[in-house]
């Protein structure tokens, strides 16, 4: 029987999600990659364990993730019927909508009809009666946007989700859909962008915009899909996204001229007693805007890395300036 670590929630700092009552760790660990049918149970087990025995207790879930598309919820289904099967309470489970999960017209983006038959399925996978947030994954150019909203108010009220969220929109979809959702009596708890030293959009406008609506942020991809760690620093290794064929990095994107900027920054991390990829995350996290940072796992050690980060979240003003001029110009990979 598993059996958790009893200090698990001394070391993580645990953040408000915007205005409301739902405290999430500084690190999430996100299901995205490593949790589906191409992993070992095993290995699967032993970081789930070793995350919340670290304080990790938000695990970050989609309905296509995988490898199949669903069967990360599967895994967490299982985690949840035995490690953490009384430990519910402790733990937070979200999972989102939104992009292509199977085939015909009721597939993808967000209509009530995607969005509802999705989260019947969802939850059916993890084996809950709810998750704790439910988003939409991204915003659809062709559903009305009260639609979309509708349907995760719809979630809220039939005690499907604790609360309602949404990932990938801009700051002006964000303000209307917390109007709607407002307007509907279910407060716009939490927005999942894209977000790190290479990828600074939601500066532009996004995260004031949170901010003035108290709505809390959870950062995705704050280690440019491994960019930002020491495994690029003397080019493209073996076996990495790069050299992959990975849809999301390809190796044309690694540039000599960005490897330099990566050793530079590297630099900047030794000084502080920071790997590149702690330094990577403790930036994201700097000065507490952000709520979480998700971060994934292909081993115990590479969790154990990153959480390193939260032993140093400030940043003087001499290091920043530094960041931003080694990271001017550097186009996101």
């Amino acid at each position: 029987m598993y059996l958790p670590s009893a200090d698990r929630h001394t070391a993580m700092p645990y953040r408000r999600t915007g205005r409301s009552g739902l405290l999430l760790p500084a690190l999430s660990l996100g299901m995205w990659h490593n949790f589906g049918g191409d992993r070992t149970p095993e290995s699967q087990r032993q970081i789930l364990r070793r995350a919340f025995d670290l304080g990790i207790t938000h695990f970050d879930l989609a309905n296509n993730y995988g490898p199949p598309p669903g069967s990360a919820e599967l895994t967490m289904g299982r985690a949840l019927k035995t490690d953490f099967a009384r430990l519910r309470d402790e733990i937070v489970v979200s999972t989102k909508a939104g992009y292509h999960m199977w085939d015909g017209p009721y597939g993808e983006w967000g209509s009530r009809k995607y969005l509802r038959s999705s989260l019947d399925q969802s939850l059916r996978r993890l084996g809950l009666d709810y998750v704790d947030i439910f988003y939409s994954h991204r915003p659809d150019p062709d559903t009305p946007l009260e639609e979309t909203m509708g349907a995760l108010d719809t979630a809220v009220r039939q005690g499907k989700a604790l609360y309602a969220g949404i990932s990938n929109y801009s700051a002006e979809q964000t303000r209307e859909a917390a109007r709607i959702l407002k307007e509907l009596g279910t407060p716009l708890l939490i927005h999942q962008p894209r977000y790190s030293m290479l990828d600074r959009w939601v500066e532009d406008g996004l995260l004031d915009t949170l901010d003035e609506l108290g709505t809390g942020s959870i950062a995705y991809s704050p280690l440019e899909q491994g960019i930002l760690s020491d495994r690029y620093l003397q080019g493209i290794p073996e076996g990495s996204r790069a050299a992959g064929a990975s849809p999301f990095l390809s190796a044309d994107s690694v540039t000599p001229e960005l490897v330099e900027r990566l050793r530079s920054l590297d630099t900047v991390a030794r000084e502080r007693g920071q790997s590149l990829a702690q330094m990577a995350l403790a930036w994201v996290l700097r000065g507490g805007r952000v709520t979480s940072a998700v971060v994934g796992a292909s081993s115990v050690t590479q969790l154990e890395n990153s959480v390193e980060a939260v032993r140093n979240l400030k940043f003087d003003e001499a290091e920043l300036a530094r960041i931003d001029e080694l990271v001017k110009g550097a186009a996101r990979p």
